[in-house]
């Protein structure tokens, strides 16, 4: 009887009776803000729920942009954000807080990781996959001091969202961007040498005027054709006539002009051929860079909208609330508890006592 005395003792009694104690007059009131935002995107899918809300105005739920956010506000770098000038540590960590509860209780040389392992415990974050709305929920001795790590870590989030748009949007647009200013510097230096040409040639379209040109030269030849059959039959008819010198005369002067003409629209370097040759290949290399330039453009628009489709916005659903009491610990359902385990355990060990008594036996 006395070891069934001692045993109930041990595991009902005394537990229970530290239970008491410590949730009763030791354990800090813990307070507990909470916030939910989500984390949304012009043009990706949306979920049912809140999904189809958000997409009715004109936007759909982010996907690994949300799992980025949260997996930032467990992390060691949004607790050195938070916790400039050890402003988490002295919150955590503030003597009004019972010695069992606080960061850093006794006294013992603190370092980041144990404040890394207290802060994890403090923070909460859950994600509901139907509708995308995050919860994020803050633990703290103080009602402002949750609410202003809660604030303080939405900040940070949303800044870590941005960052990474314009980190995308700077990746995506710049070789878009470099792309359209070599085809422009491209298409103006194609359209200056051809302007060059053209001062320098003094010919606006060598193709055409080498046209008129032949067209001219055409026409000399059917009037020197003309004059030379005139010749041929005054000399037939009329030797002595007096015009015989006047056609010869003009046969030669045409037969000149002719010469001329031809030469200049074919027949050396300066000619209109010639010139005509350089002005196509000019004229091929604009071609080519205006539409290397309006392939870039198109590009680059391209590329504008779709940095505008992946454009990720954290969008706050609930604002980060100051609770008006505290949430933890529950004390009596606590100390319930540890008494009911006290129990359990006790009946455990009674029946573990009495089959090694048996055995004995």
């Amino acid at each position: 009887m006395s070891r069934v005395n001692s045993l109930f003792l041990v595991t009902v009694v005394a537990p229970t009776l530290l239970a008491i104690v410590y949730f009763g007059l030791l354990a800090s009131d813990v307070y507990v803000s909470q916030s939910q935002f989500v984390v949304r995107s012009p043009d990706k899918p949306a979920a049912s729920g809140l999904g189809v809300i958000l997409k009715s105005v004109g936007f759909s739920n982010a996907g690994e942009e949300i799992f980025i956010a949260q997996d930032y506000v467990r992390s060691r770098d949004a607790l050195r954000s938070l916790n400039k000038d050890g402003a988490v540590a002295k919150a955590y960590g503030a003597p009004s807080v019972s010695i069992f509860d606080r960061y850093n209780g006794f006294g013992w040389n603190g370092t980041f990781e144990d404040l890394y392992d207290f802060y994890k415990g403090m923070i909460g974050v859950e994600h509901d996959t139907t509708s995308s709305i995050t919860t994020l929920k803050v633990k703290a001795f103080t009602a402002e001091d949750a609410r202003r790590v809660n604030r303080q870590l939405l900040d940070l989030s949303e800044a870590l969202v941005n960052r990474l748009n314009n980190r995308g949007q700077t990746d995506l647009l710049g070789n878009a961007q470099r792309e359209a200013e070599e085809a422009e510097l491209a298409a103006r230096r194609a359209s200056q040498a051809l302007g060059a040409f053209r001062q320098r040639s003094g010919v606006v379209d060598p193709e055409r005027q080498a046209t008129v040109q032949f067209q001219l030269v055409s026409k000399l030849q059917d009037e020197l054709i003309g004059a030379r059959l005139q010749l041929q039959q005054l000399q037939a008819l009329a030797p002595e006539n007096p015009q015989i010198p006047l056609l010869r005369t003009r046969i030669a002067g045409l037969e000149r002009q002719v010469d001329v003409e031809t030469g200049r629209a074919a027949g050396s370097q300066r000619s209109l051929s010639a010139t005509a040759v350089q002005y196509q290949r000019l004229t091929l290399d604009r071609e080519y860079a205006d539409k290397r330039l309006a392939a870039a453009l198109t590009s680059l628009q391209e590329a504008r909208n779709e940095a505008r489709r992946k454009q990720a916005y954290v969008e706050r659903i609930v604002e980060a609330n100051l609770p008006d009491e505290a949430d933890e610990p529950r004390r009596l359902r606590s100390i319930f508890a540890t008494f009911i385990l006290g129990l359990v355990a006790y009946g455990i060990l009674t029946m573990l006592f009495a089959g090694i008594r048996e055995h004995r036996d």
